[in-house]
């Protein structure tokens, strides 16, 4: 109940997504191309580089303090999928054991930098992907997408897997209490009856599927989703859309913190 609990709290962006702070008000295609612009950035870095990566944590600041939006739950989801990308990167410090640097007479091997490395490039895709359904709603995303020539049938099938997916696990759950209400102890909980549950799942997602469809073709659905269109590009969209992106080639061109630290060096050398 805890895991359905809170996934369905997912839903919570959504209604962040309704705040009037500035970064909402941009249109969602412009958001969506700095974000994609920003992902692609963060992960075109070698697999060593962890001090270039560090300037580039002013973008989710930035969509954090403007958009108001609460960091303990853009940090409670990291945390939730973390697992999984601790799992892709512990073998690296087994494997890779080259030496790279010396931290306070610490040697520090190759595969601990690069661990290192897949944290942070996961810390900031992730998160700013959280931000950006924050800041816009996964419907303004889709209609942002759809207005930037993206195939129609993707968006749509972006919708519903976004609106069913909730529906699918409220189904998944009250299954579950069912189960839970007709047995005890470690009855009704081996392998079978988890089998058994999914099949029934599968059968009732499928007659679910039928009948909205069917009610969807009564109301004249033709294959395209009607989209409200609240936003246009002015020319804040376009300052926004123009700086990010340049400071973004800027961090990945020079290592920021590296230029920082050495300045900083020389000042207290003074």
């Amino acid at each position: 109940m805890e895991i359905g609990s809170n996934f369905l709290n997912i839903g919570y962006l959504d209604s962040l997504s309704y705040r009037a702070s500035p970064v909402h008000r941009i249109d969602p295609r412009i958001k969506t191309i700095v974000t994609i612009v920003y992902v692609v950035t963060v992960v075109s870095f070698p697999r060593y580089e962890v001090s270039g990566l560090l300037p580039f944590f002013i973008y989710p600041v930035f969509l954090i303090s403007v958009g108001n939006i609460p960091p303990g739950f853009v940090l409670r989801k990291l945390l939730l999928v973390s697992p999984f990308v601790v799992m892709v990167g512990m073998f690296n410090p087994i494997f890779d054991r080259t030496p790279m640097l010396e931290l306070y007479g610490v040697e520090i091997s190759g595969g601990w930098v690069s661990f290192t490395s897949i944290l942070l490039k996961f810390v900031l895709t992730i998160s700013t992907a959280l931000l950006l359904i924050a800041t816009t709603s996964f419907t303004g995303i889709c209609e942002g997408l759809g207005r930037m020539g993206v195939p129609q049938v993707f968006v749509v099938q972006l919708l519903f897997l976004y609106r069913y997916l909730f529906v699918l696990v409220e189904e998944a759950l009250r299954m579950v209490r069912a189960r839970d209400a007709r047995s005890s102890g470690k009855r009704g909980k081996g392998v079978r009856v988890f089998i058994h549950l999914v099949g029934v799942l599968l059968v009732r997602t499928i007659q679910r599927a039928e009948r909205i469809y069917a009610a969807m073709l009564s109301r004249g659905y033709t294959g395209r989703m009607p989209l409200r269109r609240t936003h246009r590009i002015g020319m804040k969209e376009l300052i926004f859309l123009s700086s990010w992106i340049l400071l973004f080639l800027v961090m990945r061109r020079y290592n920021l913190s590296l230029y920082l630290g050495i300045l900083l060096g020389q000042d207290g050398m003074r």
